[in-house]
């Protein structure tokens, strides 16, 4: 555990939620499964999705699951990037993207369209990691928290009643009409907190939602999780933008709190 103290002017603390505070990989395959199971026995879905469906395994909805999660990636970055795009909610982008998965691997007409819409809302539902909750609430009796996600806020507040996760504040992306790493969605956020960038630690499993945060001037906090990250993390050490970092087996959240002195 990385042994730099945050600024002793810290207000807030700011959290990604996709693989930060949840796991969307463990919860979105699940459920992908379990519905294709059900499919397969029931009487809407077609015969040539549903035979390919029957032979799929979990495995293969987790690689569904991880395809999906990677136009998501996609998206949000264009969008971030291009001022000129118009708008759109990461509920509309899972939906169409959802769509176009199943019919890239032969899967269209395995569920109705109300299911698909049903299914395509599974990221509302993710189940968060062990530590999450009862470092939210120990961080939450001495400082402001807040959800800082691309998730739209209706998605970030069906998420916080699923999961049990409570924060002080609901922030999103969508408020600020782009996407992270867009500064003005970390600078918005401060704004919103009545803080400086300065006196707000941003909180992510990923390191590049730490850079983009830095580089607007927020404190940085990484908290490492299985299969998140995709950056060099020697690298980024060396680089030294993260201001505390937790590894695996550290404690995550918990980890967090303890960095902090909070018990």
């Amino acid at each position: 555990m990385s042994n730099s103290a945050l600024n002793s002017d810290t207000k807030a603390f700011c959290f990604d939620i996709f693989g930060t505070c949840v796991d969307w990989r463990k919860s979105v395959t699940n459920e992908l499964h379990s519905e294709a199971q059900r499919a397969v026995v029931g009487a809407n879905a077609v015969a040539p999705a549903a035979g390919k469906a029957k032979a799929m395994t979990r495995e293969a909805w987790g690689d569904i699951a991880a395809e999906w999660r990677q136009t998501y990636y996609k998206f949000t970055r264009e969008l971030a990037s291009n001022p000129d795009t118009p708008f759109k909610t990461v509920d509309q982008h899972h939906h169409d993207a959802l769509i176009d998965i199943l019919s890239n691997h032969g899967l269209t007409g395995l569920w109705t369209d109300a299911e698909i819409q049903h299914l395509a809302q599974v990221w509302h539902r993710l189940d968060s990691w062990p530590d999450t909750n009862e470092g939210l609430q120990l961080l939450g009796k001495h400082y402001q928290t807040a959800t800082l996600s691309n998730g739209n806020v209706s998605l970030l507040k069906d998420m916080q009643v699923h999961s049990g996760m409570q924060f002080t504040h609901t922030f999103s992306a969508e408020m600020f009409g782009t996407y992270k790493p867009n500064p003005r969605v970390y600078l918005g956020a401060t704004e919103e907190l009545g803080a400086k960038p300065e006196q707000v630690a941003m909180v992510a499993a990923h390191l590049g939602d730490l850079k983009a945060a830095k580089s607007n001037g927020l404190q940085t906090v990484y908290v490492e999780r299985e299969r998140e990250e995709s950056l060099d993390m020697d690298q980024a050490r060396q680089e030294g933008y993260v201001d505390l970092w937790i590894g695996k087996g550290e404690g995550g959240f918990l980890g967090v709190t303890k960095a902090l002195g909070i018990d």
